[in-house]
């Protein structure tokens, strides 16, 4: 008589799992690739002048993005960046818009290796966007970027 009544809970239990969204399939994944060319990037030095880089410099930037193969402009990001750690890494904010909305990402954008930041929101298409994105200098210059978006809604 236990297990039965064991069991009826743990099925109740996995039912109100699904009815709350942990683990349902209505869940969608979506993978968008961006390239970005970073022409307008500009970064505003505001430590101490003996200092070429220093916590609290600011890189503010509104670019073009591309689509994947870098053949066609899709749209523009907007955004700002600041200096958190010297020689290593800024922290981010910034929206990508596209024709069927915007999405907003948020979180590290390091000196010497890949990043990968929050996707805080969108707007359209992808209006309560989740997930992540991830950023790929492809070249040392870094005036070009790949963006990777994986949108879960």
């Amino acid at each position: 008589m236990k297990t039965r009544h064991l069991a009826a809970l743990v099925l109740l239990a996995v039912a109100a799992l699904f009815a709350a969204g942990c683990g349902g399939g209505d869940d969608s994944t979506t993978t968008l690739k961006l390239v970005e060319h970073a022409d307008t990037d500009t970064l505003q030095h505001v430590g101490p002048a003996n200092e070429k880089d220093s916590i609290g410099d600011v890189l503010g930037f509104a670019n073009d993005v591309y689509n994947g193969d870098n053949s066609k402009k899709l749209g523009t990001d907007n955004g700002m960046c600041i200096r958190t750690a010297v020689g290593k890494a800024f922290e981010c904010v910034w929206t990508v818009s596209l024709a069927g909305g915007q999405i907003t990402v948020e979180g590290p954008f390091y000196d010497a290796k890949d990043s990968t930041l929050a996707i805080t929101g969108g707007t359209g298409s992808y209006e309560q966007a989740g997930g992540h994105m991830t950023l790929h200098a492809r070249n040392d210059k870094g005036t070009e970027y790949d963006f990777t978006y994986v949108i879960e809604k």
